[in-house]
This record gives C-alpha cells, structure tokens and sequence, in this order.
C-alpha cells in the first residue's frame, strides 16, 4: 500500500510504500519529546514529493540518525538511518500519514532511553 505523508503545513510532503502492521513507540530524549509513532521501512520505500533543500536535519549523539523536519512548521514526519545490518532504513511518524487509524495498529514499547 502508498501512503501520503506531510508536515503540519504541507511544505514537506512525501509518500511511503509498505506493510503498516505496528508501531513503534520509544521513550528516548527526542521521541518522547516529539511524540512520535515510528514505522521502519526500507529508505527506497519512501519517496519525497518535495524538494529536499526544503527539509531541515537535526542530529545528536552519535549523529547516525538523520531528524528530518520542515523549518516551517516544525513537524518531524521522519528519519533515516542505517540499520545494525547497514541497510539505508526511513523511521516514519505515522502520526504524519494520511487516513491512518492510529488507534487500530499495535505499539511496540522500545526502551530508547537506556541505550
């Protein structure tokens, strides 16, 4: 299945393909912030529907993970990465899809905060 993401004021938009079976929710400094419910998807599943110099990052820590939000509104709709196994992975806020009924998919609790 495609899904429709964007930010809150629709300067970022983008599509994602794939299986949305769960999701995963983490208690680490910037996801309990954000609020976020994460789905992991290969990086070549999600394909931008806007500019990418349209998109700010943010990083910390080990700076592996890229926090790609848009300088407008603020809105994180995802992340990239590389997972333990080197593939090139999207973390998307499922919060920012379109038509998803959020309450209907299970959350996996990740444990962010102690790593």
């Amino acid at each position: 299945m495609i899904y429709k993401g964007s930010c809150h004021c629709g300067q970022v938009t983008f599509e994602v393909e794939g299986e949305l079976t769960q999701v995963m929710d983490c208690n680490c400094s910037i996801c309990s912030r954000k609020g976020a419910l994460m789905w992991f998807v290969p990086r070549d599943k999600l394909r931008l529907l806007t500019p990418e110099d349209k998109l700010s990052t943010y990083t910390f820590n080990t700076h592996t993970i890229k926090h790609r939000f848009c300088p407008t509104c603020g809105i994180h709709p995802f992340g990239e990465g590389t997972d333990p196994q080197g593939n090139r992975m999207a973390a998307i806020n499922v919060r920012c899809l379109e038509g998803v009924k959020l309450a209907s998919l299970p959350v996996k609790h990740f444990d962010g905060r102690s790593r």
